[in-house]
């Protein structure tokens, strides 16, 4: 497994950020970009995530397409990376950049209210 540090990490994140389409990065509004080593316990049964499956992101919230008049004075929605997963699927540095950009890419489609099949499709025909 690749080492990483956090510091490492970070600037890996926002170089991402960078080279994702940026229409999609300036209509995020309201919405924490973070990372953790690990998905929390509660993060975990949320996502009914079991032992034989990997969680590399996970986006917290509520979607543009499900948000109501009402939708105000709400905490950020978060979007969290998570480190070990990442680094747990890549052999290299090239592709532990290209998961970042990947798993960042796929939970902002969630924030605009993407499913799996849909976000796929997009993906692959966005940044690949």
């Amino acid at each position: 497994m690749l080492e990483l540090t956090d510091e490492r990490f970070d600037q890996l994140i926002t170089r991402a950020m960078d080279e994702l389409p940026q229409k999609y990065i300036t209509g995020l509004d309201n919405v924490a970009i973070i990372y953790a080593d690990d998905p929390s316990e509660e993060q975990k049964q949320k996502m009914k995530l079991d032992s034989h499956h990997l969680l590399l992101g996970l986006y917290e919230g509520i979607p543009l397409t499900q948000r109501g008049n009402g939708y105000s004075f709400v905490l950020p929605d978060k979007i969290t990376l998570f480190k070990n997963s990442i680094l747990a699927v890549v052999r290299s540095d090239e592709e532990l950049f290209e998961q970042i950009k990947r798993t960042l890419w796929h939970e902002i489609a969630h924030y605009y209210g993407l499913n799996h099949n849909r976000i796929d499709e997009l993906q692959n025909r966005s940044i690949d």
